[in-house]
Formats: C-alpha cells, sequence, structure tokens
C-alpha cells in the first residue's frame, strides 16, 4: 500500500498541477535566450577578429622567412638557404611563431640563438625586455637584422640606435650588371665591409688587413682576420652612450667609411642635414657580449654544475645580408653582383673591399668573397662558445646540441596562418606579464560574480530517480494520473524529510507514516480511496509544499 512507484517525482511536478497545468517555459526559454546571446556574442567577436587579420593579411606574402620555399618572384628574399647550410653543419633547427617572449623559457638558452630577420611587425616593451633578459640573464644568442626602426625597441633595450634612414657612401659600394652583362648604374646605397668575427676593428691593428681564409673559417681561427660581407641598403647603427650595462664588451664588428652619411633627405644628398657620423660610427654590424655566471649545464666531468657563459647580441643594419641572394655566392653571380677582379670599381673611381686602404690586402691572402654565408657562419660558430673549456666535451664538439631558432613570428604571414600567431601571441603576451595576469584574474572572478548576481535563485528542487523525465510536464499526462503522481510526490518528500532509502521507507507501515505526516488533510490522500477532483488536487499541493518547513 505504501510502496513508492518508482518514477520521478520532483516538487517543480506538484508545483505544476497545484497552477492548473502551468507551463514553466516561458522561464527557461528566457534563461535560454540569455544564455544563446552570450554565445552569438562571443561568436561573433571571435569571426570578426578572424576576418580582419585575414582582411589585412590577404594577399601578403612572408619575406625573410627561413621556411618559404615557394619559387616565386620572392624566393631570393628568404631564408632557406641559411637555414639549409645551419642544417648542414648539423645545428638542432627551429623556430618560433607566436612572439619572441618565450625565449626564456627554451631549455639550455645559452646554447640557443634567435634570428630575427627583417622584421615586419614592429616589437612591443615586453618583447624586447624578455629579449634582453634572455641575453644578459640567461646567456643566450642573438643575431638581430634590420634595416627599419621596427628593431628600435630592442635595441634600446642593449644601448643601440637605428637610424630610420639609408646610408650613403661613395667610398665603399659594390658594382652590379644587368642579364646582358651591362653595368647599371651606380647605387652608393649598395655598401661592402670587411667585417671582423670577434675584434672591434678600430682597435684592429695590421692584422685588419688579412682575409680570413677558408681553413681559417673550417678551423674555427678567425680571431685575427677579417671578410668581406655585402649589404643590399643598409641604415646606420649607432651605440650610445648613456647606457647602464656597465659589464657589456661592445665591438663594432663593420662600419661604413668615414665619408659615409645617412640620407635623411635622399633627393638632396648634399642637404648640411645628412649627418656623417665620423670615423667608426657609421656601423653596420654591432656585437656585445655579456658575462653570465652560474649558468647550469653539463660540466668536463660530465656532472650538472655550474658554469660561466656569454651572452651575446649582433645588430645587424641590414636584413637582406641573410636573405638567398647575399648569402650564397652563386645566387649573387646570378644577380650580377661584382666581384673586385671587375674593372667596373676602377672604371667608376671607388675601391672594392681588396683595393681600401682600411679594407683586405691582396698580398695577405685570398680576398674573394664566397658569399655572406662564410662570414656568418664562422659569427655563429664563434658566438655558440664552442670554446668554452667549462662545458662538457659532448656539447662543445657537438652542433646538434645547439639550437638555432628563426623567429617566423616577426613577419606578416598568410591569411590562413595570420590568427592563429596573432592569438598565440596574444596569449603568452597576457600570460606574461605579471600586472596583465593578475588583471585577467580580477576580471575572471568579476564576471562570475556578475553572472551569479543575474542568474535568478533557482526553487529547490530535489532529485529522487529518473533523470530522463525531469522535463515531462503534467499536460502529457492522463487526468487520472494526477492524484497517483501528487500522491506519490508527498510520500516521496516525506521519506526525503525523514532520510530514509527506499527501502526502508517500504518496511514502515501504515500507523508509522501517518505519524510522520501528522497533517489530517494529508494523512487522508495517502489513506484514503476516494477520487480527487483537478480543483481539489490544486488546493492540497501548497499544503505539500509547506509541509516540513
Amino acid at each position: 500500500m505504501w510502496s513508492e512507484v518508482p518514477t520521478v517525482v520532483y516538487t517543480v511536478e506538484t508545483t505544476a498541477i497545484a497552477d492548473g497545468g502551468r507551463d514553466l517555459a516561458g522561464e527557461d526559454s528566457t534563461k535560454v535566450s540569455i544564455e544563446t546571446w552570450l554565445k552569438v556574442g562571443l561568436v561573433s567577436s571571435l569571426l570578426l577578429s578572424v576576418m580582419v587579420i585575414v582582411v589585412v593579411s590577404w594577399n601578403k606574402t612572408s619575406v625573410f622567412s627561413a621556411y618559404n620555399n615557394s619559387a616565386d618572384t620572392y624566393s631570393e628574399q628568404q631564408l632557406t638557404e641559411m637555414r639549409n647550410v645551419l642544417e648542414e653543419k648539423d645545428y638542432s633547427i627551429a623556430n618560433t611563431m607566436s612572439t619572441p617572449m618565450l625565449v626564456n623559457d627554451w631549455n639550455d638558452p645559452h646554447r640557443s640563438m634567435l634570428i630575427i630577420a627583417g622584421p615586419e611587425k614592429p616589437f612591443d616593451a615586453a618583447e624586447a625586455s624578455a629579449l634582453h633578459d634572455f641575453v644578459t640573464k640567461k646567456g643566450g644568442k642573438v643575431i638581430l637584422a634590420a634595416s627599419s626602426t621596427n628593431a628600435q625597441l630592442v635595441a634600446a633595450e642593449f644601448g643601440v640606435k637605428y637610424f630610420d634612414a639609408p646610408v650613403y657612401d661613395d667610398q665603399r659600394y659594390y658594382e652590379v650588371e644587368n642579364d646582358v652583362g651591362e653595368l647599371v648604374p651606380a647605387d652608393p646605397g649598395r655598401l661592402w665591409s670587411a667585417a671582423s668575427i670577434n675584434q672591434n676593428i678600430s682597435e684592429m691593428g695590421d692584422e685588419k688587413l688579412i682575409p680570413c681564409s677558408q681553413t681559417a673559417v673550417s678551423n674555427a681561427q678567425v680571431d685575427n682576420c677579417r671578410m668581406p660581407v655585402l649589404f643590399h641598403s643598409p641604415t646606420a647603427i649607432q651605440v650610445l652612450d648613456e647606457q647602464s650595462d656597465s659589464d657589456r664588451d661592445i665591438k663594432i664588428l663593420a662600419a661604413a667609411s668615414t665619408s659615409a652619411r645617412v640620407l635623411k633627405f635622399p633627393n638632396d644628398i648634399d642637404n648640411a642635414n645628412n649627418p656623417t657620423l665620423g670615423e667608426g660610427m657609421t656601423g653596420l654590424i654591432i656585437r656585445i657580449d655579456y658575462p653570465v655566471s652560474d649558468v647550469l649545464d653539463v660540466k668536463p666531468n660530465n656532472d650538472i654544475g655550474k658554469v660561466d657563459v656569454t651572452g651575446s647580441i649582433v645588430f645587424v643594419s641590414d636584413h637582406q645580408v641573410l636573405a638567398n641572394h647575399l648569402w650564397d655566392a652563386d645566387l649573387a653571380e646570378q644577380e650580377g653582383y661584382l666581384q673586385c677582379t671587375s674593372p667596373a670599381y676602377l672604371e667608376n673611381g671607388h675601391n672594392c673591399w681588396n683595393t681600401d686602404p682600411e679594407g683586405l690586402s691582396n698580398a695577405q691572402g685570398d680576398t674573394t668573397w664566397f658569399g655572406n654565408s662564410q662570414y656568418f657562419g664562422a659569427l655563429i660558430y664563434d658566438m655558440m662558445e664552442f670554446d668554452n673549456t667549462e662545458l662538457s666535451t659532448t656539447i662543445i664538439r657537438s652542433p646538434s646540441e645547439h639550437y638555432v631558432v628563426f623567429d617566423e613570428s616577426r613577419h606578416i604571414s598568410s591569411a590562413l596562418s595570420s590568427p592563429y600567431t596573432e592569438a598565440m601571441g596574444a596569449i603568452v603576451l597576457l600570460t606574461s606579464d605579471i600586472v596583465l595576469k593578475w588583471l585577467i584574474i580580477l576580471n575572471l572572478f568579476a564576471l562570475l560574480a556578475i553572472a551569479i548576481m543575474v542568474v535568478p535563485e533557482k526553487e529547490n528542487w530535489r532529485h529522487v530517480f529518473d533523470l530522463t523525465r525531469f522535463r515531462e510536464r503534467p499536460k502529457k499526462l492522463d487526468a487520472s494520473q494526477y492524484q497517483i503522481r501528487t500522491r506519490e510526490a508527498l510520500l516521496s518528500k516525506v521519506r526525503q524529510f525523514n532520510d530514509l532509502t527506499r527501502d526502508e521507507f517500504m518496511r514502515k507501515t501504515p500507523a508509522e507514516v501517518m505519524q510522520m505526516v501528522r497533517d489530517p488533510r494529508l494523512v487522508e490522500l495517502i489513506s484514503s480511496n476516494r477520487s480527487y477532483s483537478n480543483e481539489e488536487l490544486r488546493e492540497i499541493i501548497p499544503h505539500i509544499r509547506r509541509w516540513g518547513n
């Protein structure tokens, strides 16, 4: 008599009967509508952001990329030849697509080099600060090649200035001929320079006349020699005096001639506002080294311990020095770039790198330009510290233990990859800055608090058994079942109020159950066999709801 039918009973069902089968769908639809609008707003914002990024990057081709192998008109402006050469030297090659802020999270940063060539997007302050810490605190290596002020924020961290104008040097430029062997008009913006690997050229003696032989490069004996380097259209870079880093070692590795000018007014070369920076001050390649102590690595005894390393950054005044057409001598020859053996230098009355008094001497060795790959390959090897005796021989003898990472995040990528790179960059930026990180956390808490306040408090609905019938409405039932369901609702509430299991409740006698209920009207409902009208049921439901409260 007192056994419960295994159905779903919720107090909401009794409420629905008491209200004459009132449908609560109106309230539910309101809540769904709010949620829907929030979802639509979020999705719309994401789609709009993606569309803006795609439109901006549409028909844009990545240049100065180490991974763009497309055989198009931009192939000569990629860095694929550089990557191939470094892979052949057995370096571990990688790239970063999002932001250079990740450099300090790399494994063994003191054995990692970041190559940044032709930044099309400027750095922000957080990225510049991260690169400064990478070099000065982690012992990392960086080569930053640029001819615009997109690199200025990074340069400023190290006390270096990029001029926003090309260099004009009528004493040190190389000659170029066209497809039919005719000289193209002279361009004093296409410069050459005799560059050192690790010596300040203004402090070198007679050894600055010595060209580095290929044997010397192969044996890493390049301290007392120089190599020719060709630039496409460099700007000037200078080291500023007002820099707080007192323990840094500054070296001007390459410079324009004393008479070179910075063309702030290119249409008026003789304008007095086109500055001449002076002897050794029109820098083309600048290297800055920082001693870094207490870096953990494998020592010669194969134990892990603290070692001293050198963090290095090299600023190059032209991004095209690393591009295919200047990296590879064969490609350069196809472009018509002429060696010093060409009579064009004599005919046009200017020096080549083997005839300039501050250049290289034919009497001291072979002055042939073998492509910029020879110089920068030797520079990278020197910066990687293969001569560091505090490191394990396994490390210093294995280029694969050293990483060369190409920064692809500074390039304008394709429409398909731009949303990804921009999103990843934003995520890293937001999660790396402490202030922004806490701001995000506080905003999330604020949104949670608002959500709690906006969502109306729900009635204390109590689940009994079967969730599959949660949304069943009385209007879907036969009217003759209203009394049965009302009785079941009351019995369930009594059982739950007394913290009884179904089995325990089924073992109770009718007298015990009526003693639990006590309300005469409700006792009559569960004990009487008479039929109740719908009106009577509507009247009795409020009593069930108030019972036990």
